[in-house]
C-alpha cells in the first residue's frame, strides 16, 4: 500500500512525501541503491525505498520455509553481516532470523517471483547450476532464469554492476551531476559467441533480461522504471 505523506520513525523531525524518481539514490534505510519509487523528506535529502519505508514486522520467504524473518532497524549482534539474497553487506534495516542467523535486505526480502513483460519471463532461484551472463560463473547468489533457461543473472553481480557505476554518487548525497547510466552492455555481460548464428538475437534477449532484473533489484519492478533503464541501457 501506498500513502502520499507517512511519518517515519528513522527521521521523527519530518514527514516524508511519495515520489517519483528516474535518478539513482541512496536509501537512507537499507544503505541500498535505488530508483524510482521512493519516500523522501526534501529538507534533509533523506530518502527510503518503499520496502523500507512501511517494513512488515515479520515475514516469511519461499526459499526459507523454516524461517522467520523479524525487521531491524540495524543488524543484530556485533559480527559482520551480509543478505542471503545478494551476497552484499547488511548496514542498515534488514529482515533476520534469529533461528538460523540468516539475513535479507528489505529488498531483496521483496524480490519479485516473477518478471514478466509479455517478451520474456524470469523466475527467481535460490540456485541455478547455469553460469551467470555477467560473470560466467554458478551458484554464487539468488538467481532471475528466463523460462527458455538461456539467460542467468545472480542478483549478486547485478548489484555490484550498478555499484560499479554509481561509485562517485554512493557516499555523497549531495552530488546530482553523475553518470547514471547503466554501464555499456558490452562492458557488463559476457560477449556473445560471434560463430553463432542466433548470438544477436541471444545478446539482446540478454539485455532485455538485464533491464528487468535491474528494475527489481533496485525496489521498483514496474514496466515504466524498465523503460526508464532500458533507455539508459540504449544510450550507453
Amino acid at each position: 500500500m501506498k500513502y502520499s505523506e507517512i511519518s517515519h520513525f528513522s527521521h521523527p523531525q519530518h514527514k516524508l512525501k511519495f515520489e517519483h524518481s528516474e535518478f539513482p539514490f541512496k536509501c537512507d534505510g537499507c544503505k541500498e541503491v535505488g530508483i524510482g519509487s521512493r519516500y523522501k523528506c526534501t529538507v534533509c535529502d533523506y530518502d527510503l525505498h518503499l520496502q523500507c519505508a512501511i517494513p512488515a514486522p515479520t515475514i516469511f520467504h519461499s526459499f526459507y520455509t523454516k524461517c522467520s524473518y523479524q525487521f531491524f532497524s540495524r543488524p543484530p549482534g556485533d559480527k559482520p553481516r551480509f543478505c542471503n539474497a545478494c551476497e552484499r553487506d547488511v548496514t542498515g534495516f534488514v529482515y533476520h532470523c534469529k533461528d538460523c542467523g540468516f539475513d535479507l535486505h528489505p529488498c531483496c526480502a521483496k524480490l519479485p517471483m516473477v518478471l514478466d513483460d509479455g517478451e520474456i519471463k524470469l523466475y527467481l532461484y535460490r540456485k541455478v547450476s547455469a553460469s551467470c551472463h555477467k560473470c560466467g560463473r554458478r551458484g554464487r547468489s539468488w538467481t532471475y532464469r528466463s523460462s527458455c533457461k538461456k539467460y542467468n543473472l545472480h542478483v549478486a553481480c547485478v548489484k555490484d554492476m550498478l555499484m560499479e557505476n554509481w561509485q562517485g554518487f554512493i557516499g555523497g548525497k549531495s552530488a546530482r551531476k553523475f553518470d547514471t547510466r547503466i554501464p555499456s552492455l558490452k562492458n557488463t555481460l559476457l560477449a556473445p559467441n560471434k560463430r553463432k548464428s542466433k548470438a544477436k538475437k541471444g545478446w539482446e534477449m540478454a539485455a532485455l533480461a538485464l533491464q528487468f532484473v535491474v528494475s527489481a533489484v533496485l525496489g521498483d519492478p514496474t514496466t515504466l522504471i524498465a523503460g526508464a533503464i532500458g533507455s539508459m541501457i540504449s544510450k550507453a
